[in-house]
């Protein structure tokens, strides 16, 4: 007796198309995988039998073997449950085996038979399309994700027995609209709120019209934090393409609940205590995206970023550098996205009072200097735009007029994203951030007075070839914001001052 079924194992963020196939034959009563099933997939030996019994169906009391194809392809995590149960349920003849080959099947069941949330739905979803099937049977908690894919039919049902129904036509899931598109954005803060700091709240703007990386140095209570949360307000839309995306990642991550696409751009804020995995992605058996990918198209802020780990703040050169993290295991290498913009928090020295006007340092100078070598020359090229935060005087603290609304800032923001797009229409290239290096000198066609400053810099700075290429990214961006198609001397000379405050020793005198 053989029974067989579409599954679908997410490998990374990518669904892969797997053939669940069932055989009954002799034998004493068990239940047999092969196919490279992960963990996780041999956990669903424990769980099927009684899923089926619980439901009202029967389970063959004879030898049970079900096969993952194709065999090189490793397969994990709890979606597998409902393929392989209704394999056995096909191969012991009790369900029509007619309808089952134009649907996916994907879910995890509990030991009553329940369909309960599983991570991953979307990709499946994406993978039953691209293979040109009719529509997914996924659980009852899922459906607004399966939705998203556009001309699929989504079975979404609370349990085996609802599935069971379906296929024998004795139940029909009910028709529900769901509206792609999620829903509209909201933000509880605002830039009117920020006191003073008129150079930070500038740098950050460069940094939504740019996509450029930031790092933020100044005493406790400068203001860093309140900055750094602020930066979604002024940032544009995501766009269909990128929701989905980010939608894709969260579902995998198993956090996004019973809600449908992601409308926001994505805030993570991991505390400095994170593992490499953690903020990597990995894990042990079923690979996971880690806090890089989960800010895919948003914000990743550090704050304390001195206190986290060696490791982990080297591990950020990849991601920050391609936009992708490679996980790399004995059983093979998983890819995910991970374009984000970096914003980072420190204190100039370990107290925090390095430089502050009003406070003394009390550090001592071989501490001072350890904390300050926690912060590499490779990934401090790779940050766009480093800055001074400094204590705010007092006439700033105690002013009442409020600051520039986010609103009226992210109208400049789009604006220059627009000139953006349509300069690098084709190219998919949605921000300057994200240029390749000789695309970068061959964009900002810079003035001739600005060529002059940018070959003192070059000397005075000593400007890498990384340094040298982020610079003129920069200055492209603030030459859209101002609505300029040439770069000019000023706008070179405000990026070149980004990149001049906390280099090397300046970091020292940072505050």
């Amino acid at each position: 007796m053989y029974g067989r079924v579409v599954g679908v194992a997410v490998v990374g963020i990518r669904g892969h198309i797997v053939t669940v196939e069932a055989h009954i034959g002799r034998g004493l009563p068990s239940l047999t995988l092969t196919g490279q099933p992960g963990a996780q997939a041999l956990d669903a030996r424990d769980r099927i039998r009684p899923a089926v019994e619980s439901a009202g169906l029967e389970w063959p009391l004879r030898r049970v073997v079900v096969n993952l194809s194709p065999g090189n392809l490793r397969k994990d995590g709890p979606g597998l449950d409902l393929p392989i149960a209704m394999a056995v349920m096909a191969a012991s003849a009790q369900v029509p085996k007619a309808r089952l080959e134009r649907h996916a099947f994907s879910g995890e069941l509990s030991l009553k038979g329940s369909l309960v949330a599983t991570p991953g739905v979307l990709s499946v979803a994406m993978a039953a399309a691209a293979r040109g099937l009719a529509g997914v049977v996924v659980p009852e908690a899922n459906a607004a994700e399966a939705r998203l894919v556009n001309g699929l039919e989504v079975v979404a049902a609370p349990s085996l027995t609802e599935v069971v129904g379906f296929l024998r036509g004795a139940w029909k899931p009910p028709d529900v609209r769901s509206d792609p598109q999620g829903g509209a954005t909201s933000h509880s803060m605002d830039f009117n709120e920020v006191r003073g700091q008129a150079q930070a709240r500038r740098a950050l703007e460069v940094a939504a019209a740019g996509g450029h990386n930031v790092l933020m140095v100044g005493s406790p209570g400068a203001g860093k934090t309140m900055l750094a949360k602020r930066l979604p307000t002024i940032l544009p839309a995501l766009s269909r393409d990128e929701a989905l995306e980010v939608t894709q990642l969260h579902s995998v991550a198993g956090l996004l609940g019973s809600s449908g696409l992601v409308a926001e751009r994505p805030f993570r804020t991991p505390h400095h205590s994170i593992s490499l995995a953690g903020l990597l992605g990995g894990g042990s058996g079923y690979l996971r995206p880690g806090e890089v990918s989960l800010a895919h198209h948003g914000v990743l802020f550090l704050d304390e970023l001195t206190e986290f780990r060696r490791d982990a703040i080297q591990g950020l050169r990849q991601p920050l550098e391609d936009g992708r993290v490679v996980v790399t295991r004995v059983s093979g290498a998983v890819e995910f996205p991970a374009r984000f913009t970096l914003v980072a928090a420190a204190n100039p020295c370990p107290c925090g009072f390095q430089g502050d006007p009003k406070r003394i340092c009390r550090c001592e100078p071989h501490r001072a200097e350890v904390y300050r070598q926690k912060l590499s020359g490779p990934l401090l090229d790779r940050i766009d735009i480093q800055l001074s935060v400094p204590r705010l005087s007092k006439a700033e603290l105690l002013g009442q007029e409020p600051g520039e609304p986010s609103a009226s800032i992210r109208e400049r923001v789009e604006v220059a994203r627009d000139r953006q797009r349509h300069r690098y229409r084709g190219l998919r290239i949605p921000c300057n951030a994200q240029l390749p290096g000789p695309m970068a000198r061959r964009e900002a066609r810079l003035s001739r007075t600005a060529e002059g400053l940018l070959a003192r810099a070059v000397e005075s700075l000593a400007l890498t070839g990384r340094g040298f290429d982020r610079a003129l990214k920069v200055a492209r961006t603030i030459a859209d914001l101002a609505g300029f198609e040439v770069v000019e001397e000023t706008h070179l000379g405000e990026a070149l001052s980004y990149r001049m405050n906390l280099g090397g020793e300046e970091l020292a005198r940072a505050g």
